[in-house]
């Protein structure tokens, strides 16, 4: 589950101060940190970000979808749809600063005047770049651009873009259809490039190797904060920022955690979920294991059951088939083992898209009879949840191929240890 989610229930403050956060150089750990910790090395090596080549294949494919999909143009504002596109980086305010993709040719551009300096380090891609001062409207000049470029009929907006930007554009171009851009956005970023799964291969396997060291390290009387700063760690030792959510015992029965954490206690159920970012692309791990005692029978069956429910999601993701069914291939295992029906023990859907956000289109979920195609990214996670008593779940990332699917980490792990891959 993206830390970006927990971020917003206010439980994961450390996860998302280590998501913003540089990557800590090897050299910099703090003097008390974990030996296992401290031994891990950088292992971005070997993968490089997405370059500007990549960015124009994704703005012609864009505008091929605009042609199939009778839209005029895609409005990008800040946000990971514009950096999808174009590279651009640019944090989000009440001023607008972004790109207009119309049906061929290089982007126009739409930018605050006092930024023009600024804006013109993140422009890779376009020379039509035109500025707005404080006294005018970004709206107005960009209606100019859809008007010059003959883009004013149906114009899409990024889904994500703040409803202000969207009807400050409708309210400048009364005549245009405004609409979501969603068949562009999601039709070019649901389907991952090799590039971009290299780069999620090797964030996850980061992320593994990071909760293995910190497995290792674990000891009575931590507490959940504590533990989660070393995560933030062994992601940076690796090059890599981000961060986890991590819950104890009868806590984890909460998915997304508790506002009322106890410190760990041997034979306890560890549950850590989290990732971070390699050059803008997500990781997302979830392992849980037993703490210093052997796990009893019930721990141990509800381990497998979930292990075995992860693997009938991964058996069931397939070119063609829906994605409603693989939730359902997980939900009928617990349910068979005695933890169903229905949302009863598995409270959540089973899985999530991911790419450049942590949870994108589309999603592993009833009702969702989107076709699986080569090349989607999803999590594939999970859990059972017993209030007052545990909470397990095993979370990996895979990618559909041309016969099946890939698990980007291929675990083996056990309670005991369970971080192994």
């Amino acid at each position: 589950m993206d830390a970006a989610r927990r971020r917003l229930l206010g439980l994961a403050a450390p996860a998302a101060a280590a998501a913003l956060a540089p990557a800590r150089p090897a050299d910099a750990a703090p003097p008390d940190l974990p030996p296992a910790i401290e031994a891990l090395s950088d292992g971005t090596a070997g993968v490089g970000p997405i370059e500007v080549g990549e960015h124009r294949a994704r703005i012609v494919r864009a505008q091929r979808l605009l042609q199939e999909s009778g839209l005029d143009a895609l409005v990008l504002g800040p946000g990971t749809g514009l950096t999808y596109f174009t590279g651009a980086v640019w944090g989000l305010s009440e001023r607008f600063f972004g790109a207009v993709i119309t049906r061929e040719g290089d982007p126009s551009w739409v930018v605050p005047a006092f930024e023009s300096a600024r804006g013109a380090e993140q422009i890779r891609v376009g020379t039509d770049v035109r500025a707005w001062e404080e006294h005018e409207s970004p709206y107005a000049l960009l209606a100019q651009v859809l008007r010059d470029r003959r883009a004013t009929g149906r114009v899409a907006v990024d889904e994500a873009l703040p409803f202000a930007f969207s009807d400050g554009l409708a309210q400048a171009l009364p005549a245009a259809r405004v609409e979501s851009g969603v068949p562009v956005t999601a039709g070019c970023r649901m389907i991952k490039s090799a590039h971009e799964i290299a780069l999620m291969r090797r964030a996850n396997e980061i992320t593994v190797r990071a909760w293995r060291a910190v497995f290792a390290s674990l000891r009575p009387g931590l507490t959940q904060d504590a533990v989660a700063g070393w995560c933030q760690q062994a992601l940076r030792r690796q090059g890599m920022g981000g961060g986890a959510l991590v819950l104890f015992g009868a806590d984890a029965a909460f998915p997304h955690g508790t506002t009322k954490p106890q410190p760990l206690r041997s034979g306890e159920v560890v549950l850590i979920d989290g990732g971070g970012r390699l050059h803008g692309y997500a990781s997302d791990i979830t392992r849980t294991g037993v703490f210093g005692a052997r796990p009893t029978d019930r721990q141990r069956r509800i381990w497998d059951l979930v292990r075995s429910a992860q693997d009938a999601a991964f058996k069931a993701a397939r070119p063609g088939a829906p994605c409603e069914s693989v939730d359902a291939a997980a939900r009928a295992v617990l349910a068979d083992g005695g933890f169903g029906p229905d949302y009863k023990y598995l409270t959540h859907r089973v899985g999530h898209g991911i790419g450049m956000d942590g949870h994108e289109w589309t999603y592993l979920v009833r009702g969702n009879k989107t076709p699986l195609r080569p090349g989607m990214c999803f999590s594939d996670e999970p859990g059972i949840y017993v209030p007052g008593e545990l909470g397990i779940r095993h979370e990996d990332i895979i990618v559909i191929t041309e016969g099946g699917a890939e698990n980007l980490t291929k675990w083996s792990g056990t309670p005991e240890e369970p971080a192994v891959v």
